[in-house]
């Protein structure tokens, strides 16, 4: 999925259909790109699951799937969290080897 999400022509097409679907033919519209090459990068973003199509009349409906984005946000968050509390804690060694004690420098540095 972080692979899919790699180029910026695919972030793009899943901001687009955070707006609601649309065909193969009005995400490539804006970008200038033929047909073929926006159906490959939709075709990027179905096969990790991202992206639903389904066929209608002549063309492709495109939507999001948004199960895999939640849990891609689950997995950053958790270790967002982790490096938040690793990041806290080197800042808090670091500030007790200069002499203050952590609380002390926040006050000092939000004027306090």
């Amino acid at each position: 999925m972080f692979a899919s999400l790699s180029d910026a022509t695919r972030r793009g097409i899943l901001v687009r259909l955070g707006e609601g679907p649309a065909t193969i033919g009005e995400l490539a519209e804006p970008t200038g790109m033929t047909l073929t090459g926006m159906k490959k990068h939709v075709q990027v973003l179905e096969d990790a699951g991202l992206v639903v199509t389904e066929k209608v009349g002549r063309s492709r409906q495109c939507r999001l799937a948004p199960a895999p984005l939640d849990d891609a946000m689950a997995w950053i968050s958790f270790y967002q969290r982790l490096w938040a509390r690793r990041l806290d804690g080197l800042d808090a060694y670091f500030t007790l080897r200069r002499g203050a004690a952590p609380t002390e420098r926040r006050e000092k540095e939000q004027g306090t």
